[in-house]
């Protein structure tokens, strides 16, 4: 059985940290991800990450940061408070990567202090194709270790 997710898209909302009684960060946030079917259309797809990726992903994600998100698609039940049995289908992040560096981003918007100006939302969600995506500083002179 294989249960893998790969997920590249911009976030919503400014993860929220949070701590389990037994002091685990766990963070939440959702990524708006295109997919082109008759029209274009977006997914706002729940992430959850744990421990010190929570942390890392509170600390140096905002609203709007293209990230690339791996990990595997849960669905879980729960009763709420009104009784009524609700499914909950999230994915467990336990990869992310910032796609962008911080301050700067891939599709002409510009960031002040991690922050995105108003019209920075007009390609939230947009297709991105791998060329759009600067994983590797290109100034780096790092060679190949083989």
């Amino acid at each position: 059985m294989l249960n893998r997710v790969i997920l590249i898209g911009r976030l919503t909302r400014d993860p929220e940290l949070r701590y389990t009684p037994n002091g685990t960060a766990v963070a939440s946030f959702t990524v708006a991800v295109d997919r082109k079917f008759k029209r274009e259309e977006t997914d706002f797809v729940p992430i959850v990450v744990w421990s010190k990726l929570a942390e890392h992903c509170a600390n140096y994600l905002a609203k709007g940061r293209l990230v690339a998100v791996e990990g595997r698609l849960q669905v879980r039940s729960y009763e709420a408070q009104d009784g009524q049995k609700r499914w909950v289908t999230e994915v467990i992040g336990e990869d992310v990567r910032f796609l962008e560096k911080s301050g700067t981003s891939s599709g002409g918007s510009a960031y002040n202090q991690g922050k995105p100006r108003q019209d920075d939302w007009n390609d939230l969600g947009r297709e991105v194709s791998l060329e759009d995506i600067d994983i590797v500083d290109p100034g780096e002179d790092d060679e190949i270790p083989f």
